[in-house]
């Protein structure tokens, strides 16, 4: 078998002087597709900034690719929740997409037919080549999702860490995401995305890391809808409607249902203002 693609043993980390995880066991394997779920603020963002190399650990190993983090950053595409973006600069959709590119080009080399064939063919698996032209700031919301993962699967990474990655996109847009991260990881590339949509977690994942800071469950996407699992990882957030176990997370996000409907704002329709 081959080694996993990320491994972290008994790592610890925080900010300050205030622990976030504490005691993670974790192994992903490649070509896994694994959505990371807890409470709003149980690690999971700092999960991804652990594993991007981001943030060193207080205490612990972590291996990623083979190497410490940060050792392949080349083969790592990290796609953060809130890209630091200023959506007037005049800068074009495929010139995002482009800086993908950039940590294969060096410091002088300009893009050549390859890398301008890798953009277009992302554009065009995100279904974003008729807005390759048109400036980031006049994009939706969801056609700016569509871009940034672009710019991920231009770089041809070996593992993606995806923070939020379909939050607050309409279904179809969610669909046409998962689909091709889906076909990424069926090629051996490994996937981890966070995520607070639970019904999504258990129908486009194969397997769920549930945390509040620390790993609460392991395993197939399926335990997502879980009650025991829902009770260990939401604790107090946790309240029952009859049969149904709803999430009761931080105030941006809708309520969610553990396997009924997940509402969003559908931003496809236009620009976001």
């Amino acid at each position: 078998m081959a080694p996993p693609s990320v491994s972290l043993d008994d790592v610890t980390v925080g900010y300050t002087d205030r622990p976030v995880l504490e005691h993670v066991d974790l192994a992903l394997e490649p070509g896994s597709l694994t959505a990371v779920v807890g409470p709003n603020g149980g690690g999971k963002s700092t999960l991804l900034k652990l594993i991007a190399g981001l943030l060193k650990p207080w205490s612990g190993l972590i291996d990623v690719l083979g190497g410490p983090p940060g050792q392949h950053a080349r083969s790592v595409a990290y796609v953060t929740q809130a890209e630091a973006v200023d959506w007037s600069f005049p800068v074009a959709a495929i010139d995002v997409v482009m800086m993908g590119r950039y940590p294969r080009l060096g410091p002088i080399r300009r893009p050549g037919p390859a890398d301008h064939e890798a953009v277009a063919r992302a554009l065009d698996q995100v279904g974003m080549t008729g807005l390759a032209r048109r400036q980031i700031g006049a994009l939706s919301g969801g056609q700016r999702r569509r871009v940034f993962l672009a710019r991920a699967l231009a770089s041809d990474p070996d593992l993606y860490l995806l923070d939020e990655p379909v939050t607050g996109v309409d279904n179809a847009t969610q669909e046409d995401l998962m689909r091709i991260l889906d076909a990424e990881a069926q090629t051996g590339k490994t996937v981890v995305a966070t995520t607070h949509d639970l019904a999504s977690a258990a129908q486009h994942f194969r397997s769920i890391v549930a945390l509040n800071r620390t790993v609460i469950v392991h395993g197939d996407a399926s335990l997502v809808l879980d009650d025991d699992v829902l009770r260990r990882t939401y604790g107090g957030h946790l309240l029952y409607l009859g049969e149904r176990a709803v999430v009761l997370d931080d105030a941006h996000h809708h309520d969610q249902a553990a396997g009924g409907e997940t509402h969003h704002h559908d931003d496809e329709a236009g620009p976001t203002r």
